[in-house]
């Protein structure tokens, strides 16, 4: 029997939760079952919605009391890295509590100044495993909300943006950003994602989106302890777009860091072998083209000492990569015979060069996690500090990547890398929910269509990156992979006889400016940010000095201004240093950009990496210098798919 739990009792009046500004207001009521509605600027932004979850064979009975706990928090904390690393953390609690003979049930809600969050919790005095068949959670929303979302799907999140209106979706995946008639944004998401699937939405009836969980293989959501609790449902709401991005609900939403020592956790910009085999001019494999030799290794490693990039990365050096579309069999302690591992960490070693890892596993978790501690070891025998992980393809036993067995493999990984010393960079991961928080050695992920889909397909549009900072980078970092210098590529592809040569070909360059590839290392923070394309296209390229002088070791950001699918302007701060990126979508566009963010009483000299104007080759740069101050505004002008990207140094 499949019972529903929830908070069932009649409530004699609604319950309001205000947030710390009074702005945000959650209506917690109910006849028969728990709903809330939440309230911003006196707006009604989600309408009355159900809350619970289905627990197969399990009741609370008929004699429940229900009790309401009120709590408030306020605090500021500091991160080994982030963003910005110093935060503030503020929200009033309203607990609902549901007892009974069979034990404790709790709908916790929270309301921060930048949105709302609530989840299940539950201590059930019988101690068996508890099958979860469904959660009910809803959204019931306004009609007419503009949306920007991936559809729902449980294995990728590479799939295009869509601008939909609300009546048009069918399904969706998290972040999901909407913009009200009355032009409140708020985005839809999840917090703290452990050992639980992740949360899909899923049209049920006219305006309403229900939580839809990636089953198990025998159709079960989730195998959980009779004390448990879920993950955080968060609703992220702002008076304008921007302030989105400048949310730190979900990292709030987490729990403090689980490392003791994080001395060991850097951030860096580095470079690798990587974007010549999605070319198809190098490849994974052994050959008169592999890419990952012991000769391409040095040069790299030479390549970033001589240019203040801390690390190198080498895909294709393991055994394993000559299976790949038959049984998915890596050995990720042997490298190839062409590639000396031993000498290789050596000579990264005495130059100050990190080095590192990467495992393909192909979807092979069985195989992977029998080899993990063993390969982690000798990574960290080694000296290696980072890894890259790769889990393209579908998972053996017909497991989806985002159900609770991926979920807790892609959380063993961390813990076990954390262990051995090894910040991890993962692909084809589950989704970001703050957990770098907790597990700050979880640096990066993709989790969206990256770089490598400029190499083989149409390509990531302007208009999409004008979309990605206010849907899939509001969950956390991203290894987007930025900063292609040869734009049109067809050249390269053509060399290497990959490509029936007829000329420029759409379908063979990136579809920005060289001034926007630029911009976005700025714009798509990571932590671990890369300069992807090879290096004999940086060599001697006077643009490549912003990448020299770029920090990723980030220690605040802020989004400055911005219209989804439109434009974005990003500013940091790295020490004394500070960034700015901009981006346009297929329309130029000028913007008037107020430089507050600078300190004041410092001048700046200030570093311009702008499109060429008038310009029709989108490898026209026009790099200029001039000093300014705080209470300047800065011109930026873009052409269509362009961009601009500045570097601010203080002047003596």
């Amino acid at each position: 029997m499949a019972c529903v739990v929830s908070v069932s009792s009649a409530l004699a009046k609604p319950h309001i939760l205000k947030s710390p500004d009074s702005n945000i207001t959650v209506i917690v009521d109910g006849d028969k079952e728990l709903n809330y509605s939440v309230k911003a600027a006196d707006v009604e932004l989600i309408s009355p919605s159900r809350l619970g979850v289905v627990m197969r064979d399990r009741s609370m009975g008929n004699k429940v009391s229900t009790k309401y706990r009120s709590a408030t928090f306020s605090d500021d904390w500091t991160q080994p890295w982030g963003e910005n690393k110093h935060i503030s953390c503020a929200y009033n609690e309203l607990a609902v509590v549901q007892t009974s003979s069979a034990g404790e049930f709790i709908t916790r809600f929270r309301a921060f100044d930048d949105g709302i969050a609530f989840r299940y919790e539950w201590d059930l005095k019988d101690k068996e495993t508890i099958v979860i068949d469904d959660e009910l959670t809803e959204f019931n929303l306004q009609s007419g909300s503009m949306t920007w979302s991936i559809p729902g799907s449980f294995e990728s999140y590479e799939h295009e943006f869509r601008s939909l209106i609300l009546d048009d979706v069918e399904d969706a995946n998290t972040p999901f950003t909407l913009q009200t008639p009355q032009g409140i944004f708020a985005s839809i998401h999840e917090a703290a994602l452990y050992d639980y699937p992740e949360m899909t939405l899923c049209r049920t009836e006219a305006d309403v989106l229900k939580a839809e969980l990636a089953p198990l293989p025998d159709g079960v959501k989730a195998y959980v302890p009779s004390r448990f609790a879920t993950p955080w449902r968060t609703v992220q709401i702002a008076a304008d777009a921007v302030g989105l991005i400048n949310s730190s609900m979900i990292l709030n939403l987490n729990e403090p860091s689980k490392i003791a020592d994080t001395s060991w956790i850097k951030p860096q910009k580095y470079v690798g072998i990587w974007w010549g085999m999605h070319l198809g001019t190098q490849t994974w494999t052994m050959g008169s083209r592999h890419g990952a030799t012991t000769e391409n290794a040095v040069k790299y490693i030479d390549f970033a000492a001589a240019n203040n990039i801390q690390g190198v990365l080498f895909e294709g050096w393991n055994e394993g990569w000559e299976n790949w579309g038959g049984n998915q069999h890596f050995d990720y302690s042997k490298p190839y015979d062409d590639f000396n591992m031993e000498y290789i960490a050596e000579y990264a070693r005495n130059r100050g060069i990190e080095l590192w890892a990467h495992n393909e596993t192909g979807g092979n978790i069985p195989e992977y996690e029998a080899a993990m501690d063993s390969a982690f070891a000798y990574y960290h025998k080694l000296g290696i500090h980072t890894l890259k992980t790769g889990y393209a393809g579908g998972f053996k036993g017909g497991y989806y990547h985002h159900s609770q067995y991926g979920v807790q493999h892609y959380q063993r990984v961390v813990e076990l890398a954390a262990k051995y010393g090894l910040m991890i960079d993962a692909h084809e991961p589950i989704k970001e929910t703050g957990i770098r928080r907790t597990w700050p050695n979880m640096m990066t992920r993709e989790g969206a269509r990256g770089m490598e889909w400029n190499a083989w397909s149409a390509g990531n549009s302007a208009d999409y990156l004008c979309i990605l900072p206010f849907t899939r980078l509001l969950s956390g970092p991203m290894d987007y992979t930025p900063g292609i210098f040869d734009i049109d590529y067809s050249r390269a592809k053509a060399d290497k006889g990959r490509l029936e040569w007829n000329g420029p070909n759409a379908d063979c360059c990136i579809k920005t400016t060289l001034a926007r590839q630029i911009a976005n290392w700025v714009i798509i923070y990571s932590p671990l940010q890369m300069a992807a394309d090879q290096i004999e296209n940086y060599e001697g390229h006077p643009a490549f000095q912003f990448f020299r002088d770029f920090d990723a070791d980030c220690d605040w950001s802020r989004a400055l201004q911005g219209e989804i699918g439109k434009y974005i302007v990003v500013a940091r701060r790295a020490g004394d240093k500070y960034f700015l990126g901009a981006g346009t979508n297929s329309e130029a566009r000028t913007l008037e950009v107020s430089l507050d963010f600078l300190k004041p009483g410092v001048t700046y000299r200030a570093d311009i990496y702008g499109d060429l104007p008038g310009s029709t080759n989108p490898e026209d740069l026009c790099v200029i210098s001039k000093s300014v101050v705080s209470t300047d505004v800065l011109t930026v002008s873009m052409l269509p798919t362009g961009g601009q990207a500045v570097v601010f140094t203080q002047l003596e």
